[in-house]
């Protein structure tokens, strides 16, 4: 699958438009993140079953994220740059490492634990000319793994700095420094004294949080939710967060799901979020406004709840690249799911304006003892339809390696929740995009295709994540009645006789 979409960024340095310094610092900046890019290129991806090729494109680019399942440890990965005979990279298929420039810390490199292989690669890898990636299957066997690829494809007239080992020293400190602001988020906090505080939050009572005026970004806001043990996951499903920004309410979401611990609001260990799986909630996304801002916490449950908040607000001057911070959930329950073919469901639009889709959580009820996630996933915007299917399976978008699912984390995100070997009951993925991130001017559609290892059905919900100015809305979201909606049980046999 491909697709498409138009962008804008301004990393310079030595003389070129982009280099990957200037990458790497893109990267780690929240600021540029809530900001629409200033350069046009274009966001791409590729993915399906290995083949000897696995990328191939003319032209000024860089890639952004490398998701790569191959089983051979004897399985090689090289890149050619601009035109060059000799490769400039070989890695072992099996982990991706880069030992000279970079330490496997699950940072820039995520390797599975899974004798099996599957590894995720965001180091940011720029070409001038042009760039090609084989694959040699020491087995000779191209089609025993799966792939995905996103990059993106700057103007003809671009100035890129080809990724080059000849300076690994210079390399590798900046690249440690990523690391561990991936690794360590804490230490990005603002100094600002911040706001907090502690409520009883009665059912159907909101407490509203409003922000200090004037130019400023909520840098960090903290969440500490005191539900009894037997309630847990219910309470975080009834507890939403909403955000009002310069009169615009942006965010309206269950604070498990915000968390990216989905139904089941599981620990979640990720660069821009984090739960302890307990009740507290850590959210790194940046909410920047101009003017004015509120924060509140409504418990749409019957109970009351008390509640701890500790918000980071910090000066930030709004410029015309600044975007808001954007949360938007729908769930629907009872999704058929077939084994013979797939069930096309939206699983995210975004409209009326311009911005970055930035990352989502998608969380799951699996009726089924089978296998759910064998459709693929078809993401445009209103300069690319993307009309082919892709043929990766929909788990691989999440860098998720094999089946069953294990639970795991990434700074870019994880399965925090796998609850079962044979896939029934609850499973959510989500993933953060920061380089990879899809800039849209006017439209924004992710589409999926349920189809499954047997017949029977699911509940589904889905956060996505977003910067987008005044005019952007999303599209289908659920109402208040829907998050109160009593969560199933999950105390079935893993026999799984019970499938619906």
């Amino acid at each position: 699958m491909v697709c498409c979409c138009f962008l804008f960024s301004c990393w310079g340095g030595e003389g070129r438009d982009v280099t990957l310094i200037g990458l790497l610092d893109e990267m780690t900046s929240a600021e540029e993140g809530a900001r629409y890019p200033a350069m046009p290129y274009r966001a791409l991806s590729v993915s399906g079953q290995t083949t000897a090729t696995l990328f191939n494109r003319q032209g000024p680019g860089v890639i952004t994220h490398i998701f790569l399942i191959s089983e051979n440890k004897e399985d090689v990965v090289r890149f050619y740059f601009d035109g060059a005979s000799e490769a400039e990279i070989t890695l072992p298929a099996y982990t991706l490492s880069l030992p000279d420039i970079l330490e496997e810390s699950g940072g820039l490199l995520y390797n599975h634990p899974d004798p099996k292989g599957g590894s995720a690669l965001y180091l940011p890898i720029p070409f001038d000319k042009s760039c090609r990636i084989t694959l040699e299957n020491a087995a000779d066997n191209p089609a025993s793994g799966f792939y995905r690829i996103d990059f993106r494809q700057y103007p003809e007239n671009t100035s890129v700095e080809t990724f080059s080992l000849k300076k690994p020293a210079r390399l590798k400190k900046k690249i440690a420094d990523v690391n561990h602001w991936l690794l360590h988020p804490e230490s990005a906090r603002p100094t600002r004294e911040p706001i907090q505080g502690e409520a009883l939050l009665e059912a159907g009572a909101p407490v509203v949080i409003k922000l200090p005026k004037g130019e400023n970004a909520v840098y960090e806001l903290q969440v500490q939710i005191m539900p009894s043990d037997e309630e847990y996951a219910q309470t975080m499903r009834n507890v939403i967060l909403q955000g009002i920004f310069d009169g615009k309410q942006t965010v309206r979401i269950p604070v498990g799901d915000f968390s990216g611990g989905g139904m089941k609001a599981s620990a979640v260990d990720s660069r821009y979020l984090w739960a302890d799986g307990n009740g507290s909630v850590l959210s790194r996304w940046l909410m920047p406004y101009m003017e004015k801002a509120s924060l509140a916490f409504i418990n749409e449950g019957r109970k009351g709840v008390r509640l701890r908040y500790v918000i980071h607000v910090a000066p930030l001057p709004w410029d015309e690249r600044m975007l808001y911070f954007h949360a938007s959930w729908k769930e629907e329950t009872g999704i058929p799911i077939r084994s013979s073919e797939e069930n096309p469901w939206n699983f995210a639009s975004v409209g009326g304006g311009r911005g970055v889709y930035k990352g989502d959580v998608w969380t799951l009820f699996n009726h089924t003892s089978g296998w759910y996630g064998q459709g693929g996933d078809q993401i445009g915007t209103e300069n690319d339809a993307a009309t082919a299917a892709s043929d990766s399976h929909l788990d691989h978008y999440y860098n998720n390696a094999r089946r069953p699912v294990r639970a795991f984390q990434t700074p870019f995100g994880g399965a925090p929740c796998a609850e079962r070997d044979n896939s029934y009951g609850y499973n959510t993925f989500f993933r953060i995009r920061l380089l990879d991130g899809i800039p849209f001017a006017r439209h924004f559609q992710f589409d999926m295709g349920w189809r499954g290892e047997k017949t029977g059905t699911v509940d589904c919900a889905t956060t996505i994540f977003w910067y987008g100015d005044r005019k952007t809305r999303p599209g289908e979201t659920s109402r208040p009645d829907v998050t109160a909606r009593k969560l199933p049980l999950s105390s079935v046999p893993e026999s799984g006789e019970s499938d619906r």
